[in-house]
C-alpha cells in the first residue's frame, strides 16, 4: 500500500484568513492530505484561544476528509513526523516572507533531512490579507468578513 502524500501547514492562525485558505486550497491540489497545525504557544498573546482557532478552521473546511486540524506545542519538524508528513507547506506574500521562509526551510532541512519545505505564493487577490491586519481592524470595530474564509463569522469566536 502506498503511503498517503501528506503535508503540514503550520502556523498560529490568529485568525485563519482567506489568505491561509488559499494556501490550503493550493496544497490540496498537490497533496492528498493537509494537516493544519495550529501552534499552541502559551507565551504568545493571541486574540483567539487555541480552541477557537481550531473551531474556526474546522468550520471553514467542514467535513473535507483531506483536511485535518490539530494543535501542537513541539518543533514543527517533530509535528510533521508525528503526522507522517513528507513536507511542510508555507505561503509567502512578499520577498520578506520568502527570505524568512527560506531560512526556516534551511534550518528544518538540517534538523530533519527527509522533510521538504514547499513554498507557495499567495494569490495576488488575497496577498494583502494577514492575521495582523485582521486583528488590527477588529480592534477598531471594523467588519472583516471579506478577509475571512467564505461563510465564517469571526465574531462567534471572539471572547471564547
Amino acid at each position: 500500500m502506498e503511503r498517503e502524500n501528506t503535508v503540514i501547514f503550520p502556523g498560529s492562525f490568529d485568525p485563519f484568513t482567506r489568505g491561509h485558505a488559499a494556501v490550503v486550497d493550493e496544497a490540496l491540489r498537490l497533496f492528498d492530505k493537509v494537516v493544519i497545525g495550529v501552534g499552541d504557544n502559551i507565551t504568545k498573546q493571541c486574540l483567539l484561544s487555541v480552541e477557537s482557532r481550531v473551531a474556526l478552521i474546522r468550520e471553514a473546511y467542514g467535513s473535507d476528509p483531506r483536511v485535518e486540524v490539530r494543535t501542537y506545542r513541539s518543533l514543527t519538524g517533530d509535528f510533521a513526523e508525528e503526522c507522517g508528513a513528507r513536507a511542510i507547506v508555507r505561503g509567502v506574500r512578499s520577498v520578506g516572507d520568502f527570505e524568512y521562509e527560506q531560512n526556516m526551510a534551511s534550518v528544518n532541512r538540517h534538523l530533519y533531512p527527509s522533510l521538504s519545505t514547499v513554498i507557495l505564493c499567495t494569490p495576488a487577490e488575497v496577498a494583502h490579507i494577514s492575521s495582523s491586519v485582521v486583528r488590527e481592524l477588529l480592534s477598531f470595530g471594523c467588519d472583516v468578513s471579506e478577509f475571512m474564509p467564505q461563510g465564517v463569522d469571526i465574531n462567534k469566536y471572539l471572547n471564547r
